[in-house]
């Protein structure tokens, strides 16, 4: 019998019998089923729908207010008032409103319930961003969760395993972000179809939690199913830092097999665009300079942590947002908003001329809070630009880190990063 890979070992760690052949179909009791504003409502329908009288555990159920969030019309306000009423129904503590909480997917691991070995089940796609924490976060519709509440269990396919090898150290204005465009430009958005990526070697070390999880929370953009860092002194003392219980590190076996093995020399990359319509599209940043941009966003689930938000007070602080240019800034969560208060960034976005949004997913997805009109063009560090993704059909959307989004607001157009720091250097 050949080893195991990451991924394996943690789905055969949540089945009656241990085991989790590639392929196979399994049926998988998760740690915490996450549901969200939109995603939820769908799910308590067919909640009722069942006879259900009552979730399987509600201690280990999240529900997140975050999608149209504040809500910004009469339909959303209805949406988080259904979702709250299900949670004071069944006695669910682990419920955020705006002021409270923040985006799902970086307030779980906030709370301390993602760590080693853990699974979580969520009806929405970027569920994967859990794989930072040498986790699985897997990604299923309204009704299939509706299916975890009542049982607190679900069956899935064991998918294939790609490893990624990362290998040396990112160089200037190179971020997690990059990686993941770097990878998703090589393999495709379907290159991961019906497996899990899981990210190892020696250049994981040198990457922070923040970093990690702007890698993570694009896997499904690759069409991965989920996937999973190694963990590490990191991992573990990060688990430690959030109040996690202390669980063992979950690494591969030295022969489990792959689908495929890849190798990202992190050294050799520099700062990456994503071009519409497709993250697939990614080109070095040089390749764009010069392209207008109308918006700048920088927050979502993959870059709203307190790394985004010091990289872009690093572009902004003693300049401005170029004329006929918006810029709008949302961190994840609650508790990174106040830290970013403390710590002076959002004084010195806001002297820039940028606007500080409350914790909120709204503009990602084209709800509100930032919505492109027709002929309009942004760059954003989301993790989709689609045809409408962020608003009207004939807009564009570019996709990049903070440090290259944040240039972008103070030039009025795409330009590498260490180019506006070299501007500063030589007025002083």
């Amino acid at each position: 019998m050949t080893g195991q890979t990451i991924t394996q070992k943690i789905l055969a760690a949540h089945t009656e019998d241990g085991r989790a052949e590639p392929g196979s179909i399994v049926t998988i009791r998760p740690d915490v089923v996450l549901l969200n504003d939109v995603s939820g409502p769908l799910a308590f329908e067919q909640f009722e729908a069942m006879g259900a009288t009552r979730p399987f555990d509600p201690a280990r159920i999240v529900l997140v207010a975050d999608h149209f969030a504040p809500a910004p019309d009469v339909t959303a306000a209805g949406a988080i008032a259904m979702t709250r009423a299900f949670a004071q129904r069944h006695g669910i503590e682990h419920f955020y409103e705006p002021g409270r909480g923040g985006i799902e997917h970086t307030l779980l691991a906030e709370l301390g319930m993602v760590g080693h070995g853990t699974i979580v089940f969520g009806a929405d796609s970027h569920t994967c961003t859990a794989g930072a924490f040498n986790a699985l976060g897997i990604g299923f519709g309204s009704t299939d969760l509706a299916g975890a509440l009542v049982m607190g269990q679900l069956w899935m396919r064991v998918p294939d395993s790609i490893r990624v090898e990362l290998v040396g150290t990112p160089g200037p204005y190179v971020s997690g972000k990059d990686i993941i465009l770097e990878l998703i430009r090589r393999i495709g958005s379907d290159g991961a179809a019906d497996a899990a990526l899981e990210f190892g070697g020696p250049g994981v070390a040198g990457l922070p939690m923040d970093a990690r999880m702007a890698v993570a929370n694009m896997a499904v953009e690759g069409g991965a199913d989920t996937c999973v860092f190694e963990g590490d002194t990191l991992s573990t003392t990060d688990m430690a830092l959030r109040g996690v219980p202390t669980a063992p590190a979950v690494l591969a076996d030295a022969d489990a097999v792959y689908r495929e093995r890849i190798v990202i020399d992190l050294s050799a990359l520099s700062p990456m665009v994503a071009r519409p319509p497709s993250p697939a599209s990614g080109v070095p940043v040089g390749q764009l300079r010069g392209q207008r941009v109308d918006q700048v966003y920088v927050g979502n689930c993959s870059n709203g942590t307190m790394t985004d938000l010091r990289q872009v007070a690093d572009i902004l602080r003693g300049r401005q947002v170029a004329p006929g240019v918006r810029m709008v800034v949302v961190p994840a969560t609650q508790k990174i908003w106040r830290q970013a208060l403390a710590e002076g960034l959002l004084d010195v976005m806001a002297a820039a001329g940028a606007a500080i949004s409350t914790p909120t997913c709204g503009a990602c997805f084209g709800g509100h809070m930032g919505i492109l009109a027709a002929g309009e063009t942004a760059i954003a560090t989301t993790n989709r630009n689609y045809r409408g993704r962020m608003g009207h059909p004939d807009s564009q959307v570019f996709l990049a880190n903070a440090w290259v989004a944040a240039a972008a607001a103070v030039a009025g157009e795409i330009v590498p990063p260490d180019e506006i720091a070299q501007t500063a250097k030589a007025a002083a």
